[in-house]
């Protein structure tokens, strides 16, 4: 699949800023399921960033603006391709897996996926609850295919009902929230079950005469580490498994490592007005 991806952030602020200092999180990665054919940003009023990769291998502009502005535009354009096929339902937990999963040496090296994080932490009580109805998580696929579709059964997509701060523990109480939501929950439960798994933030792309949600802004997703065969993409809101819809910007431990825009200023209070759109180019 190839798409274009116009994504545009507005600040409105109450007073004129007379500085501010910005970062943001907007170009998609490349790998070798997904291809960034073109990129480019547009900031108003003008101001030229300093690129840089954090150590969630994502891609981070920041700029600086002097002169006294009351409005500030970031508008991304991005060309990009993905091909990414079903796997999951085709994988085998063999008896070498198994022995991978649980070496030292795995567990170690995607240590940073396997802890808690303020944003993802639940307690061991509310874990357990969900394990017990979703079942055996001794094969570690099954388990996180069978919780993304009983989180997609019991949880209400609500964008009332939480905010960008809201926890994992505080979200699996109420089991109403948004697409950032239902990620925090399934990497608590995943991480305490010793299955290593990342927070990812991007699009969807989501067609006619779909049931998908997620088109209107950034969405995010889930992804788990199979021993010999990757990072898999789970989509816990839309009870997929994320394929070429699924566009990838940012990975990380949770949101807070992939936040799309962040800032400080001199000045009032803000607004912000987020639009994102996604056009298919080719199939």
């Amino acid at each position: 699949m190839k798409a274009e991806i116009i994504h545009t952030n507005r600040f409105y602020y109450e007073t004129a800023v007379e500085q501010s200092l910005n970062s943001f999180r907007l170009k998609p990665k490349t790998d070798e399921l997904q291809r960034l054919l073109s990129y480019r940003a547009d900031i108003n009023p003008a101001s030229t960033t300093a690129q840089q990769v954090d150590i969630w291998g994502n891609n981070v502009e920041t700029f600086f603006i002097a002169q006294s502005h009351q409005y500030l535009e970031i508008k991304t354009t991005s060309i990009i391709s993905v091909q990414r096929s079903p796997i999951i339902d085709h994988l085998d937990y063999t008896t070498e897996m198994k022995r991978i999963f649980h070496s030292e040496l795995f567990q170690n090296q995607y240590l940073a996926s396997l802890k808690q994080t303020p944003y993802t932490s639940i307690s061991f009580d509310q874990a357990e609850k969900v394990v017990t109805e979703v079942g055996d998580a001794s094969n570690p696929l099954v388990f996180s295919k069978n919780l993304m579709s009983y989180l997609f059964e019991k949880f209400t997509y609500d964008t009332d009902a939480t905010d960008v701060n809201t926890q994992a523990n505080t979200v699996i109480e109420s089991m109403r929230g948004v697409c950032q939501d239902y990620a925090h929950v399934m990497l608590g439960i995943l991480r305490s079950q010793k299955i290593p798994a990342r927070y990812v933030s991007g699009y969807l792309y989501v067609g006619e005469d779909s049931a998908l949600i997620g088109d209107a802004a950034s969405h995010a997703w889930v992804e788990i580490m199979a021993p010999g065969i990757g990072w898999i993409g789970l989509d816990p809101t839309n009870n997929v498994e994320a394929l070429e819809n699924h566009i990838i910007v940012c990975t990380g431990r949770d949101y807070a490592d992939v936040s799309p825009v962040e800032g400080v200023y001199r000045g009032g209070g803000q607004s912000l007005d987020v639009s994102v759109g996604v056009r298919l180019l080719e199939k």
